[in-house]
């Protein structure tokens, strides 16, 4: 007998309670969250990632969950997969964060992090985001770039391969705040503003 595949199911809203049960106070623990820099003294340069994920109405997704999957500020990811010895692993940087969009009053998710070094001479810094939201048969794909790495950006031949009038849906907006650095990037799911995605 031949087992063929079932059919795809949206992903959400169960997500909240088996991938972030600790930031909506279900009394289980979860494997990571917002905060992907747990010490202060971690190597890199201290950032804070926030954003929203907006529907096709324009309205901010309150059940969405956003993962980020990034290098170290050595350009070298936390994977077995990542044998470049000649790029340091960091101790206690996992490169992974999983953040719910429920539990903030605006709908942000907010990730604590380290901005990612360049992991080749090709291709600028990014950050993998992995979008989870009520209506998606499978999660999306996307990437964050920083505004302040343009001269890097004009040469990375994933960023050149979108169509120029929408590279800039990739784009993380740096604000110095009194707090530290912040990079705004919101997720436009549909619409005139809707952010590229990648089939991976």
């Amino acid at each position: 007998m031949t087992l063929k595949q079932t059919p795809s199911q949206t992903v959400g809203p169960f997500f909240a309670y088996g991938l972030t049960p600790e930031q909506y106070l279900y009394d289980f623990r979860q494997l990571v969250d917002g905060q992907m820099r747990p010490r202060e003294d971690m190597p890199g340069e201290a950032i804070r990632i926030v954003g929203r994920v907006f529907d096709a109405d324009g309205q901010a997704a309150e059940d969405a969950m956003i993962e980020l999957w990034q290098p170290n500020a050595a350009g070298r990811f936390n994977h077995p997969a990542d044998q470049r010895t000649e790029r340091p692993l960091i101790e206690g940087f996992s490169g992974f964060g999983r953040f719910g969009t429920g539990t903030d009053p605006d709908a942000r998710f907010i990730f604590d992090t380290v901005k990612p070094g360049a992991i080749d001479d090709r291709q600028a810094p990014f950050i993998t985001v992995i979008v989870f939201m009520r209506g998606l048969l499978n999660h999306a794909y996307t990437r964050l770039y920083f505004s302040d790495d343009q001269a890097a950006q004009a040469h990375d031949p994933v960023l050149q391969s979108v169509p120029a009038e929408r590279r800039q849906t990739l784009i993380a907006e740096r604000r110095d705040t009194a707090t530290g650095v912040e990079y705004n990037f919101d997720i436009h799911m549909q619409g005139e503003r809707e952010t590229v995605f990648f089939d991976l």
